[in-house]
């Protein structure tokens, strides 16, 4: 399957015009939409315009412009079956073989403390979305990319074999699916906050991003990775910033987060130290180091390789 028209309509635009420049000169049509197609053409790029395909113009702002038969039969359409191929020609309908998709920074928008709800709302992608299922339930005949990191793949693979390859067509669906799994999780999170619904629903929807990958497991010979929430409530540990020092692990994290929700107990200087997920001493006093000196003196012995809590800025006593 060579690719001979692409769709690009991007939100993150970063690397697209290189892109999309490597694809013209493979001789691939590029159909785009409104912000992409003018950034592609004041590069210089040759584009057909969304509604020059349709042959309906965009509307509502930029609301409806994708959703469309001549998109959609040309996503969906099984290139082996001669019905669907038959059907795209009666009805004047051209093949696209690849689509280059990123949606609305709807994360992004959400996490401004400031956002509205009107403004949250106006960053869920619709055509977006769609585009991106229709082309990777389709994966055997149509690539699809919603990472800037894979444009390179594509070109690579295009000069290597003269297409994108079975095995990088389906690792490429999948990984669309990841992405709009994820945006939807959020849309959900965000509005189920917004809607002040039940504290304990029949269905909940987790998604997290990874943080970091960690030196090792909970065991030194167990690999782990540190996930944590995007609409989080602020002050936990995954708002963190390691200042020096070797790569953390499990134990360290964990450790770590819950010495962070045992200090948030107290308001006079306090420290908490903590060793294997289990407290080995906490303390208050009249200022920091006195709080750490009796935290240290409960088990000195536990707390050799333990993590250390303070609630308090910490000088060069």
């Amino acid at each position: 399957m060579s690719i001979k028209r692409a769709i690009l309509s991007v939100s993150d635009k970063e690397g697209i015009v290189g892109f999309a420049r490597e694809l013209e000169k493979r001789g691939v049509e590029i159909i785009s939409t409104g912000g992409t197609a003018k950034t592609l053409s004041d590069a210089g790029v040759a584009i057909t315009a969304i509604s020059d395909v349709t042959g309906f113009p965009e509307c509502l702002d930029g609301r409806v412009k994708t959703l469309h038969p001549k998109i959609h039969a040309g996503l969906l359409a099984l290139r082996d079956q001669d019905d669907h191929m038959e059907t795209l020609e009666k009805l004047d309908i051209v093949p696209i073989d690849l689509v280059v998709v990123n949606l609305y920074p709807f994360k992004e928008t959400v996490l401004d403390p400031s956002v509205t709800l009107d403004k949250a709302l106006e960053n869920i992608d619709i055509g977006g979305p769609t585009m991106l299922r229709a082309a990777a339930k389709n994966h055997q005949h149509v690539a699809v990319v919603v990472d800037p990191d894979d444009y390179h793949t594509i070109i690579l693979e295009l000069d290597d074999i003269g297409t994108v390859s079975d095995d990088t067509r389906l690792k490429l669906a999948a990984k669309v699916f990841s992405h709009t799994a994820h945006y939807d999780a959020l849309i959900s999170h965000y509005l189920s906050r917004e809607a002040g619904l039940e504290e304990y629903p029949d269905l909940v929807t987790l998604t997290f991003e990874k943080q970091q990958d960690l030196r090792y497991g909970e065991n030194p010979h167990q690999k782990a990775a540190y996930y944590r929430d995007v609409l989080r409530a602020p002050g936990g540990i995954a708002d963190a910033r390691q200042l020096h020092g070797k790569e953390l692990s499990f134990n360290n994290i964990n450790d770590a987060s819950a010495a962070l929700d045992a200090l948030k107990e107290f308001h006079e200087p306090a420290a908490v130290a903590v060793k294997h997920a289990n407290p080995c001493g906490v303390a208050i006093g009249k200022d920091i180091y006195e709080a750490y000196t009796r935290a240290y003196n409960a088990d000195p012995v536990s707390i050799f390789g333990g993590i250390v809590a303070l609630n308090r800025e910490v000088d060069a006593r």
